[in-house]
């Protein structure tokens, strides 16, 4: 059934999460290292390395999670996800530059040289929540999951064709081929698959595509543009994400609906909605998360290859579903 599928493709994924290769060098052989290795090494000799690597695997797992929560939480009380999304951009920015003037926090400026690159990726990721919002009408949420955890077997070819990584070892790619076979599995059990054929997963396959382009030009993006500071990834991305949450509130009416929910006039002053002070604590609190996994995702992205990266992304959403249920 789909459940025992749905735990095949997670055991794949705690399968490659062990053995793929993070992308990093072992210091005494040319053997790239692995999470179990890496947290064999945790402290150890030479560990400054392996320390750093999962302190940001770390960070960014405890800030994806908690975003999730919170966004989760915000959304019962605010039903507007792209202007909550806007809110937590700006509120980013305004963190950034406030660290700026008060305690010197580098930064590198706005140039148009950085601003090009930073907008094809920007593109990607409005793409893929396009993707995502057309898949989640048209299929259900455990087949985006199912594509979403496919992304590390496209980004896998990705690293090794654009990026100069090698392949992964075979031991690797049983673990992949894992969650290839629960895919297909899954598949086969789906009862839009069975009804409407390939026609079903249009979409899933095109947030698949846009979603594993994401990940491999986002680690493309640390090589080629040369940005000197942690702040300069989040500031760019942030400031041109602003853009397309603004097409999204619109295009989704959240501008005039939340006009209406809240703000009274003469014919409607009744049905105005105050927003309650859970409400503004939530949104504070996922301002907050949301500033953490600008800074640590970018950290992490940075220390892994695009495939672990990838796969840490997805066993976070894994992670968090479990939580959610539990």
């Amino acid at each position: 059934n789909i459940e025992r599928i749905e735990s095949f493709i997670h055991i794949g994924i705690s399968s490659s999460i062990i053995t793929i290769p993070m992308g990093i060098k072992n210091n005494n052989n040319n053997n790239s290292t692995n999470i179990m290795s890496l947290f064999a090494g945790f402290g150890g000799t030479g560990g400054t390395m392996n320390t750093e690597i999962v302190l940001s695997i770390a960070a960014y797992s405890v800030c994806s999670g908690s975003l999730l929560l919170l966004n989760k939480m915000t959304l019962h009380h605010l039903p507007y996800p792209s202007l909550v999304t806007l809110v937590q951009l700006v509120a980013t920015l305004v963190i950034i530059y406030g660290m700026h003037l008060t305690i010197a926090l580098p930064l590198d400026p706005l140039k148009w040289k950085y601003i090009v690159p930073y907008s094809y990726y920007i593109v990607a990721f409005a793409l893929g929540v396009y993707c995502n919002m057309k898949s989640l009408s048209q299929s259900n949420v455990e087949t985006v999951i199912v594509f979403k955890a496919l992304s590390p077997c496209v980004v896998a070819f990705l690293d090794a064709l654009f990026l100069g990584r090698e392949y992964p070892e075979r031991r690797s790619w049983g673990a992949l081929a894992v969650i290839v076979l629960g895919a297909v599995g899954y598949a086969s059990q789906d009862s839009k698959f069975q009804s409407q054929g390939y026609s079903a997963y249009a979409w899933p396959f095109a947030y698949l595509i846009t979603i594993s382009f994401e990940m491999a030009y986002g680690k493309s993006l640390l090589k080629s543009v040369d940005l000197k500071t942690q702040s300069g990834p989040v500031l760019y991305v942030n400031l041109l994400g602003i853009i397309p949450m603004l097409m999204f509130a619109a295009l989704g009416n959240e501008f005039q609906t939340f006009s209406s929910d809240h703000f009274s006039t003469q014919t409607a002053a009744e049905n105005a909605k105050p927003i309650t002070s859970s409400a503004c604590i939530l949104l504070f609190l996922g301002c907050l998360a949301g500033t953490g996994i600008g800074y640590s995702s970018w950290w992490c992205r940075g220390k892994i290859s695009a495939t672990s990266f990838s796969l840490v992304g997805v066993m976070n959403k894994c992670l968090t579903i479990l939580l959610n249920i539990l």
